[in-house]
This record gives structure tokens, sequence and C-alpha cells, in this order.
């Protein structure tokens, strides 16, 4: 009976020593858009899921009073985007989806299922396509011309491409106007 009693002591003191002392939130949000054009009807789904997670500490953790005050830590934030576009699910860093200006014309960019199409928003025209590469930036590619592209801290889209009569690199910046809405 004796070990029977330390048996069930040492499991209850296994199963405190291993609770978790974190609060967790999780937030989830879902986008859903449908365009119809010309060609059909296309739908982009967007889910954005948010997770905070906050470790729990006392400030006085061997005090013998039961209401005990806790540290206010900061919070370790994930953010997970998934995009599904005609029926290709994957999952992006940043929604870049919006407005820009380039050249002094207004275009739009939209998620595509692989990538991003920049078009013109008035005659729904393509005028390039957007490839993320693995280190975060973009291949842009427009007719003949190659550029590549990254996002700047305000939001601009930065082209970068080599003009090949004077083999000098030429940088371009797409203006951020505001979100799709």
């Amino acid at each position: 009976m004796k070990k029977v009693i330390l048996i069930i002591a040492a499991l209850f003191t296994a199963v405190g020593i291993t609770a978790q002392n974190t609060d967790v939130k999780k937030e989830s949000t879902t986008t859903t858009k449908t365009v119809k054009d010309s060609k059909g009807e296309k739908t982009t789904v967007k889910t954005e899921e948010v997770q905070e997670v906050q470790k729990i500490e006392f400030k006085d953790p061997k005090s013998n009073t039961r209401e005990k005050e806790v540290l206010d830590k900061p919070a370790d934030v994930s953010k997970k985007v998934t995009v599904t576009v005609d029926g290709v699910s994957r999952e992006i860093s940043k929604d870049y989806s919006g407005f820009y200006k380039y050249n002094g014309a207004k275009c739009k960019m939209i998620l595509d299922k692989v990538g991003y199409s920049i078009i013109n928003p008035d005659t729904k025209k393509r005028l390039a396509t957007l490839r993320e590469l693995s280190n975060g930036g973009f291949i842009v590619t427009s007719g003949k011309k190659v550029s590549v592209g990254y996002f700047d801290p305000n939001g601009n889209l930065v082209l970068q491409s080599v003009d090949p009569k004077t083999d000098t690199v030429i940088t371009e910046t797409a203006e951020f106007i505001k979100p799709e809405l």
C-alpha cells in the first residue's frame, strides 16, 4: 500500500512539473472575394491566423499567499496567411495586394495561383507577373523585360533590372497607394 501511495504521489508531482505556464490566444480571420469578368468567376479565399503565446511568471513564486501577482511579459506573436486562388492553396508571408502607381499610371496587384499579377484596373489586362523567390524577393516579368523586385518597409515595390545597352542596373519603384478592399 505504501508503494502505491508513493507511485501516485510521484505521478502527481510529474504532472505538476510538466504543466504549461503559458497563455495562448489564437485568432483566425477568413476573407472571401469573388470577381466576375468576361472569363468567368474567380474566388479568392484568404485566411489569416494570428497566435500570441505569453509565458506566465509570478513576481514572487515562493510566497504563501493564494493571490499572486503576475509579471507582465511580452507575447511571442506568429502570423500565418493561407491563400486559396482557383482551388490552389499556398502559404504567403504577407499579402501585398492593392493599388500601385508605376510610371505615372495606376495599376492593381492581385493574388493569382502561384504569385501575383499586376493588371490595369480599367481594362483588366495583365501587365506583369510576380513570382516569389526563396529569399523573399520576387522575379517580375513584363513582356520581354525581367526584373528582380522586393517590397520596402513602406510597401512600395522596388524593381531592379539590367539595361543591356549600357550594362547598368536600373532601379524603378511602384509606389503603394492603398490596399485592395
